[in-house]
């Protein structure tokens, strides 16, 4: 079964309070230092084979539903075409 995931980040330049809290920790347990910038991800499972009109939905409801356009950024729309590519994609390195 498809499924089409949409990212969303906040805006570069609105302030970030959970990436820096989760910076903040990981350098406090000395797990180095990093800029963290937390976002959203949906994943939208469909039965219907995923064309590039039913692709430009999901961006058009994702700008319209799925993130609050005044503080996040749409950043990414892609398809996963099965399971085991999903669980490729889900891997921790």
């Amino acid at each position: 079964m498809p499924t089409i995931v949409v990212e969303v980040m906040p805006k570069a330049e609105l302030l970030d309070p959970q990436g820096k809290a989760i910076a903040a920790a990981l350098n406090r347990t000395g797990r180095g230092t990093f800029d963290v910038r937390q976002g959203k991800r949906f994943e939208l499972r469909t039965e219907t084979q995923v064309t590039d009109e039913l692709v430009a939905s999901v961006r058009e409801i994702a700008e319209e539903v799925l993130s609050n356009g005044v503080i996040e950024d749409v950043v990414g729309v892609h398809v996963i075409e099965d399971a085991n590519q999903q669980a490729a994609e889900s891997a921790v390195v």
